[in-house]
């Protein structure tokens, strides 16, 4: 299933008294904010606001965003704990052999010899490279070059390198 829109923050707070709002980024790339111009306010699950955004600044952890019709502390704080969002067409262009996560969660994961392990239903973001969880922990998988031997995000399907991956992977038992 793809999804439309991309989760690139979490609103924490109001900062200031002209309604600016504290943006945690969940996005590699928090530069992406300077040049945003329309995001989308993740309301409820699958219901998305257009929101324009008039200005943005950086903090050593956070950025500082004013949106459109958001002017007053008061009216910041009703958007306290949601996600902004962006439309799959003003994403940041990934590079060859990277993908979005919510792209990964819900593929389907193989080995080169056929062996079906499951599904992945989390990443995790490890700092040296992400790993991949496979049904809730039953296997985690780094995302290693030498290991990926297919990632078909239109299909939704990995292939593992099964050598390699009984030399990474963490098989539960």
């Amino acid at each position: 299933m793809r999804i439309d829109y991309l989760r690139v923050g979490q609103i924490v707070r109001a900062h200031g008294v002209h309604g600016d709002v504290k943006i945690i980024p969940l996005t590699d790339d928090p530069a992406r904010f300077r040049g945003l111009k329309t995001a989308y306010l993740e309301t409820t699950a699958g219901a998305y606001a257009p929101v324009a955004v008039t200005s943005a600044r950086f903090m050593p952890d956070a950025v500082l965003l004013h949106l459109e019709g958001y002017d007053t502390v008061e009216q910041v704080e009703t958007l306290k704990n949601l996600y902004l969002c962006v439309n799959r067409e003003n994403a940041v262009k990934l590079r060859k052999d990277t993908y979005f996560i919510v792209d990964l969660i819900g593929c389907d994961t193989f080995d080169t010899n056929g062996k079906a392990y499951g599904k992945v239903t989390d990443v995790l973001e490890t700092g040296a490279h992400d790993v991949y969880e496979i049904e809730r922990g039953k296997l985690l998988v780094p995302a290693l070059k030498k290991l990926l031997r297919e990632v078909d995000i239109e299909n939704g399907r990995i292939v593992f390198d099964a050598q390699v991956l009984e030399e990474v992977g963490c098989f539960a038992d």
